[in-house]
């Protein structure tokens, strides 16, 4: 009994304390995206774009990227992992499973957060219009603006939502951070490749991934104070 207290007692302290993390997250991440947006436009970034764009180019081959030919395949299929197909699909699949097990207001809250970030999205590219880089080839298609990058808002939105959702279904601390370091670590690989494909700049992916982060842990504190008022299920190692 006294175990079961305590067990009550950590998870409440964690909830709490989990609680000001994502507040913290959001905030940073809204900063650094204003930041980075006021550099932007102001053309202070043109360089460290160019820079970083340069290179991931063989010197004078603005076509040819550095590294063996199997890396350039590799991120042009990681690239795909943040696209509108793969993470639409994903995000049913996940619903569709929610329901499944009565978990509908959660269900709800994952089709959300994607479905609110991706119009988000949508409207900062057209608020910004910001041109897709001409410097080097660009290796994939693309076609919309290109500030923020909504591969890189996106599937930080998708993945780490998920992420969150996965660990509050598993009591092991060890488990917590192996699904949360893999979420991060996807969603880095997704931003990345869309610079080595020459797609976006840098600062795109910078901001979609501070605006990402700061659009899921908003979500989650929804999630959290939703939960707390009976509005939302509970994580089913609290149900135990």
């Amino acid at each position: 009994m006294p175990r079961l207290i305590f067990q009550k007692l950590l998870r409440a302290a964690l909830s709490e304390i989990g609680a000001v993390f994502a507040v913290g997250v959001a905030a940073l991440g809204v900063l650094l995206f204003a930041l980075i947006a006021d550099e932007t436009l102001e053309g202070d970034t043109h360089d460290f774009d160019q820079m970083i764009l340069l290179a991931l180019r063989e010197p004078g081959e603005p076509g040819n990227p550095v590294g063996p030919w199997w890396l350039e395949q590799a991120f042009a299929d990681i690239t795909a992992l943040g696209g509108y197909t793969v993470l639409s699909l994903l995000v049913a699949g996940v619903a569709i499973y929610l329901v499944s097990i009565g978990k509908r207001a959660s269900a709800l809250l994952v089709v959300g957060a994607v479905a609110s970030g991706t119009l988000v999205s949508i409207l900062l590219k057209l608020g910004f219009d910001r041109p897709r880089p001409e410097l080097v080839a660009q290796l994939t298609h693309a076609q919309s603006s290109s500030f923020p990058s909504g591969h890189a808002m996106l599937s930080a939105i998708t993945y780490l939502t998920l992420g969150v959702l996965l660990a509050r279904v598993h009591g092991r601390r060890r488990t917590k951070i192996f699904v949360m370091s893999f979420a991060i670590g996807l969603t880095l690989l997704i931003g990345m490749s869309r610079v080595y494909l020459g797609v976006h700049w840098p600062t795109d992916v910078l901001a979609g991934w501070a605006l990402g982060a700061a659009w899921a842990a908003l979500w989650w504190l929804a999630a959290w104070w939703l939960q707390r008022r009976g509005g939302i299920e509970k994580p089913m190692e609290a149900e135990e």
